[in-house]
């Protein structure tokens, strides 16, 4: 996890729900029920303080799959974000690839909902996939980091990565992995770009109950196809019956 997620919200929706006062994208991301990693995402981040302890925040795009900074060429840094689109919780403060990140320049992943395939965990058979949302129809609020690259002709490129944890109840029995998910309270406190304090920051992404809200269901196989799209990979299916989808 998490390989591929859902986002088909408006700009104006993801700025009330995250209550964005900053900059926000000049045009719309297409709606993509299949984002997969390089695609171009949504994050919420800081845009440094206004005055005392208040910052806003801005809603804007880059690609998904952190670049490590160490990077010369072009190529090296697509490699690197296919390998880096999530980051583990236990251990993002010691990975070279991810600990500056964390330290300093963490956001918001919002989804839709995002996906994943059955490993032996559970009664599940393998590879199923499974589409994971919320049970209140909001935005999920996923913890991230992002950073800037600069390559070799000066272009600065700005990638993103999902952090996440051991997965837990009915999700653990679909997946060992899960996002780590943001609780509304604590977005001040995990966008302060002035935050540092490793602990401080590992303590914001323990939750009493991490997969509150959370709901899945089994989806097509046809979600295995990054070349499909659509609102009806999302459809919750029986398993078993035919797949006629596509």
């Amino acid at each position: 996890m998490c390989g591929r997620y859902a986002q088909s919200a408006q700009i104006r929706d993801l700025m009330e729900q995250f209550e964005v006062t900053g900059v926000t994208p000049r045009e719309a991301l297409p709606q993509n029920w299949n984002i997969a990693p390089t695609n171009e995402i949504y994050i919420i981040r800081s845009s440094g303080f206004n005055g005392g302890d208040a910052f806003s925040r801005d809603l804007t795009t880059l690609s998904w799959g952190l670049i490590a900074p160490w990077l010369k060429e072009m190529s090296e840094a697509r490699i690197s974000q296919s390998r880096a689109i999530n980051a583990r919780s236990e251990s993002i403060h010691e990975k070279p690839t991810f600990r500056d990140a964390f330290r300093r320049t963490r956001c918001l992943i919002p989804a839709e909902g995002y996906y994943e395939w059955a490993t032996a965990l559970g009664a599940y058979s393998p590879k199923q996939p499974f589409f994971i949302t919320s049970d209140n129809s909001r935005q999920l609020s996923i913890a991230g980091i992002w950073s800037a690259w600069q390559s070799p002709e000066g272009n600065i490129i700005e990638s993103a990565s999902v952090i996440t944890r051991e997965a837990v109840g009915e999700l653990a029995t679909i997946h060992s992995r899960m996002p780590v998910m943001m609780p509304r309270e604590r977005w001040d406190a995990w966008l302060n770009p002035s935050e540092r304090d490793i602990p401080t920051l590992q303590n914001l992404m323990q939750l009493d109950q991490p997969a509150a809200h959370l709901v899945a269901h089994p989806v097509s196989g046809a979600v295995n196809s990054v070349s499909n799209n659509g609102k009806d990979l999302t459809r919750a299916i029986t398993l078993g019956e035919p797949e006629t989808l596509f």
